[in-house]
């Protein structure tokens, strides 16, 4: 009976992973074939000859690169200094004592049952009264912190035994040489899995870049393509093509960092 029950779930699990990974594999297929392949009734699933030159076409067509920068540089700078102040702060909490530290507490937990779309246009009006629309300052400057990362390292880092902060401030060490030296080589997991989490999401920003910026000089990835898939018209051959450059790298840093991901969100840190 267990035999059957184990096979079932693999059977299971199967089907799930076949109907998940489909429509990205066709997306990549699709990309790959021609304007009649892409359109035909059935359609079709594998092209008679790849047509890598819809690649080539797609970059002629739109400044993909241009996208491709910005949205880079975007979620390299948004995601370094997330990483920072959330470290700090996350420090600050676990480690430091000082008063009214629970009710700080409890004010960054309320604050995480407020939705995002609740705030967009507060600050929209925030960048739009200070002239940065249209700017990579627009981009970046709301998403310097996350307070949902705050009280995940806050709860990672108060697993991290006491006594080496202690044992630290006794040798002499300041705060920074604490963090430097000691907290960020034990907390590696947990930031590295910030770090990337935070860059997935800055990467596929879609509806903040939308509202700040109307040039395509910082147009991001993804509103490049929304705006790629109105001006190609029905040329779905190569909007499938656009498609995968825009999913392709945020999938090859999964598959690269994948282990860090779950040791980060699985390990509770170090108990002393």
């Amino acid at each position: 009976m267990k035999k059957i029950v184990t096979l079932l779930s693999l059977l299971f699990l199967t089907l799930l992973g076949i109907i998940t990974v489909f429509p990205f594999i066709y997306m990549i297929l699709g990309g790959l074939m021609t304007y009649r392949e892409a359109t035909s009734i059935p359609p079709t699933v594998i092209p008679d000859s790849f047509q890598w030159v819809n690649y080539l076409t797609v970059f002629e067509k739109a400044p993909f690169i241009q996208y491709f920068i910005n949205t880079l540089f975007v979620s390299l700078v948004t995601t370094l200094v997330t990483v920072l102040t959330s470290l700090f702060a996350a420090f600050a909490l676990a480690t430091l004592e000082f008063r009214y530290k629970k009710v700080v507490m409890v004010g960054l937990i309320s604050l995480l049952m407020i939705p995002y779309e609740s705030i967009i246009f507060t600050n929209y009006n925030t960048i739009a009264r200070l002239g940065l629309l249209n700017s990579y300052t627009a981009l970046i400057l709301p998403f310097l912190t996350s307070i949902f990362y705050i009280y995940y390292l806050t709860n990672y880092l108060k697993s991290i035994s006491r006594s080496f902060y202690q044992a630290a401030k006794i040798d002499g060490a300041s705060d920074m040489e604490y963090i430097k030296k000691i907290l960020i080589p034990m907390s590696k997991p947990a930031l590295v899995t910030v770090g990337i989490l935070t860059f997935i999401s800055s990467w596929n920003s879609f509806l903040w870049p939308l509202l700040v910026t109307n040039d395509k000089k910082f147009r991001l990835l993804n509103n490049g393509l929304s705006a790629f898939t109105s001006e190609s018209g029905s040329d779905v051959h190569l909007q499938l093509a656009a498609a995968t450059l825009t999913v392709l790298p945020i999938v090859l840093i999964y598959f690269i960092f994948r282990k860090e991901i779950i040791r980060g969100v699985a390990k509770n840190g170090i108990k002393g």
